[in-house]
């Protein structure tokens, strides 16, 4: 976190040669979700998986119960499929025609602003391929309110190095006359690693906090550190579409324990964070990164 309980001297320069620029580790995870979000989940897709309005019954009922993956429509199974085969195609200007020109997202994005950062995220990466699963649905008059988890797995080569990533992201997005309008995340996790050995982290933090309360967070190291050094760091970063597309800089610090034990405080006001922790031995790297989620009391 930004103020850490406890702090040691920087040593970012131990291993100069061995860690990536910072550029090249915090776009990464802090585009993570951005990138996620618009082509994991049920939002746009090509042209021709779009839902026509004869493919369903609609009506101006009240919003029903959510329903389970199990009675899912057929054409919305066939729709998650198809966006998924689009976005792992990288049909950027297809998923964009699904997005209303009025859409709005938790983290503070738009059309344009999503556009920009889906851009980025897939020039970054060699390889992506995307897994989405409808957790449940529940229809809303003519509009559909869609829950989802999806896997993204990817490469990319920073320094002559190879980083791999693996997130899980779990959204809500509601669509409305074929289009998304609006789009929330609900719990995300992303894992980049990179080296032959990088260390294996168990991280402990809640998925969602109270404003103004206090918080572990714990990024264990799971396998024995023995003679190894190990460096690293923890951050907290406000999710909003500054960091979704800047970086931010990083020192990291000699531990002398196998990993990060942080005590946070939430805001004053609701938010969603990004908490990170960045560990490095000399077999490699871990950056391991949760949102946060700053609730109302």
């Amino acid at each position: 976190m930004r103020n850490p309980v406890t702090s040691l001297s920087s040593i970012s320069q131990y291993f100069r040669g061995c860690f990536p620029a910072k550029n090249a580790i915090t776009t990464l995870f802090l585009s993570l979700t951005i990138g996620c979000m618009g082509v994991l989940n049920t939002s746009p897709g090509r042209a021709q998986g779009a839902i026509s309005g004869a493919d369903y019954a609609y009506t101006n009922a009240p919003i029903t119960v959510a329903q389970t993956p199990a009675n899912v429509p057929a054409e919305l199974t066939k729709l998650v499929s198809q966006i998924d085969a689009a976005a792992n195609r990288r049909n950027l200007k297809a998923l964009m025609q699904f997005y209303s020109q009025n859409f709005t997202h938790s983290d503070g994005l738009n059309r344009k602003s999503m556009e920009k950062a889906l851009t980025q995220f897939w020039q970054r990466y060699a390889t992506l391929k995307y897994t989405t699963e409808i957790k449940s649905w529940q229809a809303d008059g003519k509009a559909f309110i869609v829950e989802t988890e999806t896997q993204i797995t990817g490469t990319q080569t920073a320094q002559n190095r190879e980083m791999s990533l693996k997130s899980t992201i779990r959204s809500q997005q509601r669509f409305e006359n074929k289009k998304i309008v609006k789009q929330e995340i609900l719990a995300e996790r992303n894992l980049i690693t990179s080296g032959k050995n990088p260390p294996t982290i168990q991280i402990n933090l809640p998925e969602k906090v109270k404003v103004g309360q206090e918080y572990n967070f714990d990024a264990i190291v799971q396998e024995p550190i023995g003679n190894d050094v190990l460096i690293g760091t923890a951050m907290e970063e406000i999710i909003g579409e500054k960091t979704l597309l800047g970086a931010s800089t990083i020192e990291l610090e000699l531990l002398n324990s196998g990993g990060l034990f942080k005590i946070g405080k939430a805001p004053e006001t609701p938010e969603n964070r990004w908490v990170s922790a960045i560990l490095m031995r000399q077999g490699g790297i871990t950056v391991i990164t949760q949102r946060l989620r700053v609730v109302p009391q």
